[in-house]
């Protein structure tokens, strides 16, 4: 789901809206459109994120899960297991670093609600969600190695002709 067709729709609106005024009425509706463009698209990725949860606590086996991909969003539901469970503090081993994060004030208070809600503090919550991103990329990378490796076993097959 591309999100910029929901934030044009805000900013044609707005610009309909000021048609109705002056030059200066329009060109401040324009400015205006133009500057509340990336926090429409926060409130947005917010709203879908509170929608996801709600919908998830309906679903007794499944969770519904919304990722962001600049803007696209994608809705997956999946079924729960304790393998999707992150792993625990003692079950992790390795050193700890630290890491300054910076974030728009509102995506932080997101997070922190979104960690409130699962009973966890942010640093846990990120922690999960760092480690999440990673595995989920380890996966699109292994089907990318497969995909390359029976293009290549194609390749070698096919100069033995």
């Amino acid at each position: 789901m591309d999100l910029n067709a929901y934030t044009a729709r805000l900013h044609e609106d707005l610009i309909a809206a000021a048609a109705l005024g002056d030059e200066k009425t329009q060109a401040t509706a324009a400015a205006l459109a133009a500057a509340t463009e990336k926090s429409a698209r926060l409130v947005l990725l917010s709203a879908l994120s509170d929608l996801a949860a709600e919908v998830s606590t309906q679903l007794e086996d499944r969770t519904v899960q919304v990722s962001f991909d600049g803007t696209d969003a994608t809705v997956q539901v999946r079924k729960n297991t304790d393998t999707d469970q992150p792993p625990t503090f003692e079950d992790m081993t390795g050193d700890i670093s630290r890491v300054t994060l910076r974030l728009v004030e509102q995506l932080k208070a997101r997070a922190e609600e979104a960690a409130a809600q699962s009973g966890q503090s942010l640093n846990t919550w990120m922690s999960s969600a760092v480690h999440g991103a990673l595995r989920d990329q380890m996966r699109g990378y292994a089907g990318q190695w497969q995909n390359n490796n029976s293009s290549n076993s194609n390749k070698s097959t096919d100069k033995g002709e």
